[in-house]
C-alpha cells in the first residue's frame, strides 16, 4: 500500500504527502520530489489433488509442538498422495489454472486500491489549486486521512457482511462505493465533494482489503494458495504503476486528474461483472448449508477426486466449532480465537512501525540527493522494485514457506535500515553515502515486498478458524489502518526532532522484533489445507 505524508502538524490530517496504497498486506509510499519541508465463470477444468499431507511436528503459536490429528481415513489420504504423484509425473503442473480466473478477478480490487491511491500522487497540486485549498497542508492532509477513515470503517464492517452475503455478493456490493466515490471525486467542484468521494472509495477499499485474501485462501488449491494469494500484492503494484503512467499526462493538462478519476471507476464495473461469473467460496457454501453447490465448486476447481474428502473435512470442523454465520465479536476474546487475533493485530503493528510508509516517503529525498530530480523516474524505481518483489513472493511463498519468508524479509529490512543509518552517520565520501542510501532503500523495499508485505495478509486467514476468519481479518486490518494513520501523523515530526539516523535505526530495531515474533508465534502453513491447520491449532475441532 502506498501513502503520502505531508508537513508535520499536531493534527490527524498531517499525513498529506502520503499517497497511500495498501496490498494487502502493507502500505507503500510513492516518492514525490516535492515533499513537505523538513530541514511513501469459472473455468471448469478439473485437476488432480495436489495437497500435501501434514508433518507430525506442526508447531502451534510458539508453544509445544503438536501433531495434526487425522481428519480423513487412510484410504482417502493414500488416494490423495497417489493423485499428487501422478500429477507430478505428467510434467506440466497446471493445478492452479482452474482457480486462477476467479482469484484474478478478485484481485482487481487490489488493482483499484493501488490506482486510487496512486491517482492522487501527481495531480494533488492541480487539484488543490483548482478547488481552492492550495498551500493549506491541513486540508491536503484531510484529503488523505479521510480515505483512511473510510478504509477503517470498511474493514470493520466487512466481516459482518460476508457472513451473511457470501464473498461474491459482498465484493459486488463493495464496488458501489468504489464507483460512486471515483465519479463523485471526478466531478468535484468543491473540497466537500472531493472529501466525500475519497471517503466512499476508502469504504470500498477497506472492505476489499479484508475480503480478497480470505476469498483467495478459501478458493485456491492448498498447494497454490500462497502463489495465488500473492496476486493481491501484484494487483496493488500494477494499479500503482498504471496510475503513475497516466499521471504523466497531468503535467501538461491541469484538469487531467478528472479524467484519471473517471478511469478509476472502470475497474469497479469490471470487478462487479467479473464476480457475477466467479465461484463462491466452497467453505462458505458448506457453512450456509448449500452442499450441492459446494461439491460443484470443489469438483470444478480442485478436481472430482477431492469432493467427498473436502466436504468431510469442512463438516468435521463445522460440527465441532460451528460456522461464522452465527459467530459473534465477543468470541475474539476467547481461546483459540483471541490468540490468532493477537497475532494478526501484532503483525500489522510491527509491519507498519517497521517504517514502510516512512522509508518510502523519505526515499524521494534520497533519490533527489543522488541527483535523480525527476519525480516520475524515482516513483518508477520504487514501483518496479515493489513489482519485482511481489513476483518473487509468488514463487517463494509456496516453495520456501510463509514463516521463512517473514523472518528473512524482516531481517533484510533490518539490515537495510542499519546500512542507511551507517551511510548517514559515518564520515564517508558523499557519492558513496548517496549510493549506499539508495541501495539500502531499494533493498528495504525489495525485502519488504517479498515477505512482510504479501505474507502478512495471507497467513492471518490461514491461521484463523472457519468460525471467526472474517472477524479476525476485520480486526487485524482495522489495526492496520490505525497504525497507518499514526505513522503518517508523527513521522515528519520525529524526523524533525530526532533526525534521520535515530528514526531509521528504530525501524531496524522493530524489524528485528518482527523477525523474532515471526519465529516465536507463527506456524508454517505451506502445503496444509485450512481445515488441517484449524484442527491442529483448535482442540475443539478435533
Amino acid at each position: 500500500m502506498w501513502s503520502t505524508p505531508t508537513t508535520a502538524t499536531a493534527t490527524a490530517t498531517a499525513a498529506v504527502c502520503y499517497r497511500r496504497l495498501t496490498p494487502l498486506s502493507g502500505i507503500y509510499t510513492i516518492p514525490t520530489l516535492n515533499p513537505a519541508p523538513y530541514t511513501k465463470h469459472s473455468l471448469h477444468r478439473p485437476f488432480r489433488s495436489l495437497t500435501c499431507s501434514p508433518p507430525a511436528d506442526f508447531k502451534a503459536y510458539g508453544a509445544k509442538k503438536s501433531e495434526i490429528p487425522e481428519v480423513i481415513d487412510s484410504n482417502s489420504e493414500d488416494k490423495r498422495l497417489a493423485s499428487e504423484e501422478e500429477n507430478d509425473d505428467q510434467g506440466v503442473d497446471v493445478g492452479w489454472l482452474p482457480a486462477f480466473p476467479h482469484t484474478l478477478v478478485a484481485s482487481m480490487s487490489n488493482f483499484l486500491f493501488g490506482f486510487h491511491i496512486g491517482v492522487m500522487n501527481g495531480p494533488i497540486v492541480s487539484i488543490a489549486k483548482e478547488l481552492g485549498f492550495e498551500g493549506n497542508s491541513i486540508l491536503e492532509g484531510l484529503v488523505v486521512s479521510i480515505f483512511i477513515a473510510g478504509a477503517f470503517l470498511g474493514s470493520a464492517g466487512a466481516g459482518y457482511m460476508v457472513d451473511r452475503l457470501g464473498f461474491r455478493r459482498t465484493l459486488q456490493v463493495d464496488t458501489i462505493p468504489l464507483i460512486l466515490g471515483a465519479v463523485l471525486s471526478a466531478q468535484a467542484h468543491s473540497l466537500d465533494q472531493l472529501l466525500w468521494g475519497r471517503f466512499f472509495v476508502g469504504l470500498g477499499i477497506g472492505a476489499n482489503a479484508v475480503l480478497v485474501p480470505i476469498y483467495i485462501s478459501e478458493v485456491a488449491p492448498t498447494k497454490y494458495r500462497g502463489s495465488l494469494g500473492s496476486l493481491c500484492q501484484i494487483g496493488t503494484c500494477t494499479g500503482i504503476i498504471a496510475s503513475l503512467f497516466l499521471g504523466i499526462f497531468s503535467e501538461n493538462d491541469p484538469h487531467w486528474w478528472r479524467t484519471m478519476l473517471y478511469i478509476a471507476s472502470v475497474p469497479g464495473f469490471i470487478l462487479a461483472l467479473g464476480m457475477q461469473f466467479a465461484v463462491e467460496s466452497p467453505r462458505w457454501l458448506c457453512k450456509a448449508g448449500k452442499l450441492d453447490d459446494a461439491r460443484e465448486v470443489i469438483s470444478n476447481l480442485w478436481g472430482p477426486s477431492e469432493v467427498e474428502r473436502s466436504i468431510e473435512e469442512f463438516q468435521s470442523v463445522l460440527n465441532n466449532d460451528g460456522g461464522d454465520l452465527d459467530s459473534s465479536w465477543s468470541e475474539l476474546l476467547e481461546e483459540p480465537h483471541s490468540r490468532v487475533a493477537f497475532i494478526g493485530g501484532t503483525l500489522f503493528v510491527l509491519q507498519q512501525f517497521a517504517g514502510i510508509n516512512a522509508v518510502l516517503y523519505f526515499s524521494s529525498l534520497t533519490f533527489k540527493d543522488a541527483g535523480i530530480t525527476n519525480g516520475a523516474l524515482a516513483s518508477l524505481y520504487v514501483g518496479i522494485t515493489n513489482f519485482a518483489g511481489a513476483l518473487c513472493a509468488s514463487y517463494l511463498v509456496d516453495t520456501q514457506g510463509r514463516q521463512k519468508l517473514m523472518i528473512g524479509s524482516y531481517l533484510g529490512m533490518a539490515v537495510s535500515m542499519f546500512l542507511v543509518v551507517s551511510a548517514i552517520s559515518f564520515p564517508i565520501d558523499e557519492e558513496l553515502r548517496n549510493n549506499l542510501s539508495i541501495f539500502g532503500t531499494i533493498l528495504y523495499i525489495l525485502t519488504y515486498a517479498i515477505g512482510a508485505g504479501p505474507v502478512t495478509g495471507l497467513i492471518i486467514p490461514e491461521l484463523s478458524s472457519s468460525r471467526t476468519r472474517g472477524k479476525i481479518m476485520s480486526f487485524s486490518f482495522s489495526v492496520h489502518w490505525v497504525c497507518n494513520f499514526l505513522v503518517g501523523l508523527f513521522f515528519l515530526e520525529l524526523m524533525k526532532n530526532f533526525g534521520v539516523a535515530p528514526v531509521y535505526a528504530s525501524f531496524g530495531v522493530v524489524s528485528l522484533l518482527a523477525a523474532l515474533f515471526s519465529l516465536s508465534f507463527l506456524v508454517e502453513t505451506k502445503g496444509r489445507s485450512l481445515e488441517e491447520i484449524e484442527v491442529s491449532l483448535n482442540p475443539k475441532a478435533r
